[in-house]
């Protein structure tokens, strides 16, 4: 009987994600997860608009000014919407205000610079887990409250021979962490290299909704609220498969996050929970907590839902449910270091169909690459346990169907701090290969 109800439950999922956005209802259902979470409502905005055509912005010039002079504008009388119109339009970085929502019209395209001029001056951001200032993001907030983007419109990123992409600087150390904030300045003087600016990046702030826009062609990452809570991403599209390092949305040391009818296609991992990153993730101690991700659909990426690596504060009360993975390469996926710190624990995910896992269907690594961090990538000996050791525990993947996959699960704790209280339930799958190393208790039933 029980077998049935599962068949019956992955059936009536399967059409009901038959295109995410399509079949979303127009009112927040009610969150119904397994721990406690404040309801989220949509961020409301007087009635006032303003259309960026009204302060200068013309198709095919750049025009940044008009665009932050109609955000300005009805920021000044307390919020509004700004729409950008069905055309073409150019900018550099824009930065939304309190009381502010962003509408793109159907048939609008709101196409970003790749010039790093246009992302300047530096703004207070995070890259990779380790705040800095550099060019932020090209949708950016800072402390703001009830701010959106919205509409039907896409938001596309560069081209990939861009000024932006030819001088990137490829991955921050965590020695950058340990250095004074006035030392991590990044604005690409003097032919140096930038780390480059997420898509949509709001920081400290709160009640946030994105809702049925596409986000096409990113260079990096596309949605990521760092030090924000109440997060509303409703129906959005992320089309940036075929881009290294192109996550789809990394919720990163924010609370109260819902994700639903949302299609991820990504060159990176798809959703995606962070916390901070090494020394300075965990002397700011600003956890992940209470995010939930439900009927959505994950088309490629390498991890379909991802914590980490970064997780330096921990990530606590996960709850995905009712959800499609087409063809991820893992699409469970667990990842840090021993340099890292935090960890992950309280999370549960069912009711998920994965059609092909590219690679194992779940995998945990607490290792890395020697590549990357050396010999602490190397399992003995077993190092002493500290502010830096991460550690994961208590997570239950039930109801899960996987249709093709070569391997099941590989799970690589640490000696010194094994992975605990893993729970498979309902499992079904071609293969039930599995590689085993420093797990603690696992319960397969």
């Amino acid at each position: 009987m029980k077998t049935i109800k599962t068949l019956i439950a992955l059936l009536l999922l399967i059409f009901t994600l038959q295109g995410n956005a399509q079949n979303m209802p127009g009112d927040i259902e009610p969150v119904k997860a397994p721990f406690e979470m404040p309801a989220l409502v949509r961020p409301e905005f007087p009635a006032r608009t303003i259309s960026i055509a009204k302060t200068g912005a013309k198709q095919g010039k750049l025009s940044t000014k008009a665009i932050q002079a109609a955000i300005d504008r009805l920021a000044g009388k307390g919020g509004g919407t700004v729409i950008v119109p069905a055309g073409s339009w150019l900018t550099g970085r824009i930065e939304l205000r309190s009381n502010i929502r962003l509408h793109l019209e159907k048939n609008a395209e709101l196409h970003f610079s790749g010039d790093i001029k246009d992302y300047l001056p530096v703004v207070a951001a995070r890259n990779e887990g380790i705040d800095v200032y550099s060019l932020g993001a090209m949708i950016y907030a800072d402390g703001v409250e009830n701010i959106a983007v919205t509409g039907e419109g896409k938001l596309v990123g560069p081209a990939d021979d861009c000024e932006l992409n030819l001088r990137q600087e490829g991955g921050i150390s965590e020695e950058v962490g340990k250095l004074p904030m006035e030392k991590r300045i990044y604005d690409g003087s003097n032919g140096a290299k930038v780390f480059l600016p997420v898509f949509f990046g709001p920081m400290n702030s709160r009640n946030i909704l994105v809702e049925g826009v596409t986000f096409e062609r990113s260079i990096f990452w596309n949605i990521v609220p760092v030090y924000c809570e109440n997060i509303i991403i409703r129906g959005v599209t992320v089309s940036s498969h075929g881009r290294k390092r192109t996550d789809g949305i990394d919720i990163d040391s924010s609370v109260n996050a819902l994700i639903e009818y949302t299609t991820l296609d990504c060159g990176d991992d798809c959703f995606t929970l962070k916390s901070g990153r090494g020394i300075d993730g965990v002397d700011k101690n600003r956890p992940t907590a209470n995010v939930v991700i439900r009927h959505c659909r994950v088309k490629r990426g390498v991890g379909g839902i991802t914590m980490g690596t970064e997780t330096a504060a921990g990530i606590r009360n996960v709850y995905m449910h009712d959800c499609v993975m087409e063809n991820p390469s893992f699409p469970f996926y667990v990842k840090t270091r021993r340099p890292r710190g935090g960890g992950a624990e309280n999370v549960l995910v069912e009711r998920v169909r994965v059609e092909k896992s590219g690679k194992t269907v779940f995998k945990f690594d607490m290792l890395g690459s020697v590549e990357w961090i050396g010999e602490l990538a190397e399992r003995m000996p077993a190092r002493e346990v500290g502010r830096l050791t991460p550690r994961f525990a208590d997570m239950t993947f039930r109801d899960i169907t996987i249709l093709e996959c070569p391997a099941l699960i590989n799970a690589k704790g640490l000696p010194e701090q094994p992975i605990e209280g893993l729970v498979f339930e309902n499992i079904k799958a071609p293969t039930m290969q599995m590689q085993l190393q420093d797990v603690g208790t696992m319960i397969f039933r």
